[in-house]
């Protein structure tokens, strides 16, 4: 079983890229890793199919036993998690080193 998965993304994740992002989140927890690290170091805006691709990838890796986290947040999308009340829900830290180090 693989240690982690990271997984970069950029730009705006919108309705056009998250199916392409849904398939590449649903590859990662096929081989289910023990951590799945969402590098949103490069991310400027997220919808909500976004929000909905990363939910289903945080539950798909919890259903196995793995740890899901969100890496490098720019402080402009916090609010978008905040609302739907999702920054209670998902494991957010500052860099993927420490997502990473992370027990």
């Amino acid at each position: 079983m693989p240690t982690a998965n990271i997984l970069t993304l950029d730009g705006e994740i919108d309705f056009h890229l998250s199916p392409e992002v849904a398939a590449s989140l649903r590859a990662i927890v096929a081989n289910k890793p023990k951590r799945v690290v969402v590098d949103l170091s490069k991310v400027t805006y997220l919808d909500s199919s976004g929000l909905a691709v990363l939910i289903d990838g945080m539950q798909n890796t919890q259903e196995y036993g793995g740890k899901f986290s969100l890496a490098a947040m720019q402080e402009d999308l916090r609010p978008v998690f905040e609302i739907a009340c999702l920054d209670q829900v998902f494991k957010f830290f500052p860099d993927v080193d420490c997502a990473l180090a992370a027990t």
